[in-house]
């Protein structure tokens, strides 16, 4: 029995030490130092997102109070790995990112994910309606599902699986279900062609919107709180 429980503790110890388990992933995350991820951002992220993540410019999304595990996995992919292209395209963020490690990822979303948001609001009242429709009930007679299903009642999502989008500029949710629907039938990634949703699972619903359906969620969505 007590050999039994050696060789346990042995296996826990040898797998806890292997770089890809959980254990270790786990250990990563604690080690996350938000104040060094500060100084990071105080000398280059703000440029675009501001110090605080709250970025003042429509077209560059806000990533204060964002879940930390979503912002490390967009950095990892903006990130080109021994010459390979980057899982996601974007010519700003992928040259910006490249001089940074997984730990330095870690450190800068540890960071945005602390700060509070100031949420955005809908603009535009002639579509609250509509919008509000296909975030709540999505449109089952083109196999449209409700968008709250996965990002919740009021778009705060999940840890490590779905963003929070509540308070999110509405240009650039817009932008990106656009490049989610172009990707949908792109051979590559590519600045207009967003390919990064697992499973494909942004694309199949993107490509099922119209340009009016995208921009009054995304006009909705803006106001959720």
């Amino acid at each position: 029995m007590k050999r039994l429980s050696l060789l346990m503790a042995v296996a826990a110890m040898l797998l806890a030490a292997l770089p890809g388990s959980a254990a270790a992933q786990a250990a990563a995350k604690s080690k996350a130092d938000p104040a060094k991820g500060k100084e990071i951002v105080a000398s280059v992220c703000l440029a675009c997102h501001s110090i605080d993540g709250n970025s003042e410019m429509s077209a560059n999304p806000k990533l204060a109070g964002q879940h930390a595990e979503y912002l490390f996995k967009q950095m990892k992919e903006f990130k080109s790995v021994d010459g390979a292209a980057p899982i996601r395209v974007n010519a700003i963020m992928n040259g910006m990112i490249a001089a940074y490690d997984e730990a330095q990822m870690r450190d800068i979303a540890a960071y945005f994910a602390s700060q509070r948001l100031k949420p955005e609001t809908a603009r535009n009242r002639d579509t609250i309606e509509l919008g509000q429709r296909i975030y709540r009930a999505g449109d089952a007679s083109k196999g449209l599902p409700a968008c709250s299903g996965c990002h919740g009642p009021t778009g705060a999502g999940m840890p490590a699986q779905y963003p929070r989008i509540a308070g999110q500029f509405a240009d650039y949710l817009e932008a990106q279900l656009r490049n989610f629907r172009t990707g949908a039938e792109a051979a590559e990634p590519s600045d207009e062609a967003r390919t990064n949703d697992p499973e494909k699972m942004m694309r199949m619903i993107a490509i099922k919107m119209t340009d009016k359906e995208i921009k009054a969620v995304a006009d909705y969505i803006a106001g959720l709180r």
